[in-house]
């Protein structure tokens, strides 16, 4: 199913810019922008993945990972196909980038796993769950449906929460503010070489990301829990760490939580090894010792992991 988007300015000449998030794609006819999930049709820009469902399944809350909202509630877990970045060590490829799965959408219409909101809302009630997660793919992209859903959700008093690399535009915050209650972030990095390489993006990411984390959290008084994956040679030395721990006391609070996970060969990056415990644990002190007084280690494998199948 295509529904028009709700986020972007007509720009002349059939020409169309997206506002979803910071890339502020500019379309022209018959042409997708970088996520592959909104289409220009003769001047109108359309969303291809509304309603449709990559991944569905009931979780705990923590596994999204919220330690600190909700503790101990079961949430029902939802994604789609595509993202705005594409990270060489990606636990979701097959989601995130969907590339074979959203061509098939955008050149046959196939909704073949279509859901409407209302059903979504009725799973989730089925299977005595607290609240909806957009996650598993980037939901940024999916503004369309996301608002939708959590706006249905929050009337029958369901919590929702988005589990985001945070690359989201102002415009798509303002939209989702007063729907989302909880917010998993990634703070991948302080260094924008490190989104350049490792999440083929060129812009000021680290700006972009920081920005919207703060803006979710001051504008909507989101709660927020920040990730940070540490990739051995890549995002694992002390000044980075230091550097993302100084950023969540000094901005979200000294309370405010910061997970540290461990990465795991995948992708482009199955030939480096997943991250020590000893790397893990140094981080974990650095964030300590930079005045955060809630920092974990997540060492399981996919954090945001299925727990069972709906």
């Amino acid at each position: 199913m295509i529904k028009e988007a709700i986020l972007y300015d007509k720009l002349g000449n059939k020409l169309v810019q997206c506002k979803t998030c910071p890339r502020y794609c500019k379309i022209s006819p018959n042409k997708t922008g970088f996520c592959k999930t909104h289409v220009n049709k003769n001047g109108t820009l359309y969303t291809v993945i509304y309603g449709i469902i990559s991944k569905i399944s009931v979780d705990l809350i923590e596994d999204k990972p919220f330690y600190f909202f909700k503790h101990g509630t079961k949430c029902l877990s939802i994604g789609t196909y595509g993202c705005n970045f594409r990270c060489k060590g990606c636990q979701n490829a097959e989601l995130s980038w969907g590339t074979s799965v959203l061509d098939k959408l955008l050149n046959e219409n196939n909704a073949v796993q279509y859901m409407y909101p209302e059903k979504i809302v009725e799973i989730a009630i089925e299977n005595s769950c607290s609240g909806i997660a957009f996650t598993f793919n980037e939901p940024a992209i999916w503004l369309e449906y996301v608002v939708d859903v959590a706006k249905l959700a929050k009337s029958k008093g369901l919590y929702t929460v988005y589990v985001t690399n945070s690359f989201i535009s102002q415009e798509s915050l303002n939209v989702l503010g007063p729907y989302i209650d909880a917010l998993a972030t990634d703070i991948k990095s302080t260094k924008n070489e490190f989104y350049q390489d490792v999440c083929s993006i060129k812009i000021q990411t680290v700006k972009n990301v920081l920005n919207s984390i703060s803006y979710a959290y001051k504008k909507w008084n989101i709660h927020i829990e920040t990730r940070t994956n540490v990739i051995p040679g890549y995002n694992d030395d002390s000044q980075t760490l230091k550097e993302i721990a100084l950023w969540i006391k000094e901005n979200l609070g000294f309370e405010s939580p910061w997970h540290i996970t461990k990465f795991f060969p995948a992708h482009k990056f199955s030939h480096i090894k997943e991250t020590s415990m000893k790397t893990l644990k140094k981080a974990q002190k650095i964030g300590l010792e930079a005045g955060l007084k809630n920092v974990s280690i997540i060492a399981k494998k996919g954090c945001d992991c299925a727990k069972k199948g709906v």
